[in-house]
């Protein structure tokens, strides 16, 4: 909803999430992002869940002020067509496999002179070649056997997966940053770039990354299960005695300390440091190799405290705290979503349906973030698309939509 990407026009042919949540990032900088689907919609169209009228809200939210092009891509004139919008665009995202008609290199022989040299970022799932979706690459990462409850055995206890799609939509970052740099890279040197992102790299990767798979290797095992504990650091759900659950966590001395006075622990600390040998506040290392110890204790006192005085003392501590939500809950809860900058009026959305919307992530305090847009309708700028795109008449956009090599908008 911001315009410094206001000269970039990006086509993305995709489905799904990673992919098109690159696009939507991009979109909400405001570039130009052209959404080319098969004419009855992509293998994402009617993704689950649906309004009565058939709308995907999955679909609606990811394609937030992209344009809409609806093409016959199962013929060859349309897939001629998305070929050539984006040789002549010279951008293109994309979870299409690179052995299809849409390739870096088929893409890039087609582009005409004056044309920006392509910059590609494709999707893939595993980088040799094999087929993956967040669920599959979230099931090889190790992730779902390290979680779950701690007397849970490591051997016999089944997996416990995510529900978010964690994986697709850190890929779709990282593809909308991969864009940019593959666009910096050609402002400099006029060199374009094929990119390509394997969904399965980016997980393990990730894994790698967050100094994970160095664990596994330096201990020579799986790490144990933590249940709702926070690995490596002082944080877990509590109880509050008239059945409120909230989550705590303290990696700093200040955290602790405020934790101590928020609970009024000082002197139930003090006694179990002296009985270990300890200092709570000298790090996350004795809070956390003593947590179970350090768990009963906040316990016992959160059993004696309800949650209006308990969570007015964390927050007079100024404690690192939440109280567990719904989602349904969080999303009528004012300070999340009506009071929060993020969520504008919703727009006109194609669903009919009026809910609020996100505006970018990013906040800019000197740019004003301008109000949500809505998704288009399948196939709204076919018209506008490729009258300008690619010089078309009107007669001849209209005689492809006659012989049902393109489509116009849906709304109907």
């Amino acid at each position: 909803m911001y315009s410094l990407l206001s000269d970039l026009s990006i086509i993305e042919a995709s489905s799904f999430v990673a992919s098109p949540t690159a696009g939507l990032y991009c979109a909400q900088m405001g570039a130009e992002v052209i959404r080319v689907d098969h004419k009855a919609g992509g293998l994402d169209y009617d993704r689950y869940m649906l309004t009565k009228e058939g709308r995907s809200l999955s679909w609606e939210n990811l394609n937030r002020a992209k344009k809409s092009v609806a093409l016959d891509l199962r013929s060859g004139e349309g897939r001629e067509l998305l070929v050539e919008l984006s040789a002549r665009t010279g951008n293109l995202i994309t979870n299409l496999p690179e052995k299809s008609f849409l390739s870096h290199d088929v893409i890039a022989a087609q582009q005409p002179d004056g044309a920006p040299d392509l910059v590609s970022v494709r999707i893939m799932g595993w980088h040799d070649g094999r087929q993956a979706m967040d669920f599959t690459v979230n099931a090889a990462s190790g992730y779902p056997l390290m979680c779950g409850p701690e007397e849970w055995d490591l051997e016999t206890a089944p997996p416990v997966n995510q529900v978010l799609p964690a994986w697709d939509f850190i890929t779709g970052a990282y593809c909308a940053f991969a864009m940019l740099a593959g666009l910096r890279h050609r402002d400099v040197s006029g060199e374009g770039s094929e990119i390509r992102v394997p969904l399965g790299d980016v997980a393990i990767g990730t894994m790698a990354n967050s100094g994970a798979m160095a664990e596994m290797l330096c201990r020579g095992a799986d790490r144990e299960r933590l249940g709702n504990a926070i690995w490596g650091a002082f944080g877990r759900d509590f109880r509050s005695r008239d059945g409120v659950r909230f989550m705590v966590a303290a990696l700093t001395a200040k955290q602790w300390n405020g934790l101590v006075a928020a609970f009024d622990l000082a002197d139930e600390i003090s006694a179990l440091e002296s009985e270990l040998g300890v200092r709570f506040a000298e790090g996350d290392r004795p809070r956390f190799e003593n947590r179970h110890r350090l768990f009963d204790l906040f316990q016992a006192r959160a059993d004696k405290l309800d949650w209006a005085d308990l969570s007015a003392r964390l927050a007079e501590e100024g404690t690192t705290f939440e109280r567990y939500r719904t989602m349904y809950e969080a999303a009528n809860d004012a300070r999340l979503v009506a009071d929060n900058p993020l969520f504008g009026p919703s727009p006109a959305n194609p669903s009919e349906f009026a809910y609020p919307a996100t505006r970018s992530f990013a906040n800019i305090p000197t740019r004003d973030a301008g109000d949500p847009a809505p998704a288009p309708y399948l196939g709204e700028h076919t018209e506008e698309v490729l009258a300008e795109r690619l010089g078309l008449a009107s007669g001849a956009i209209h005689a492809l939509v006659d012989r049902g090599i393109a489509r116009l908008s849906d709304k109907d």
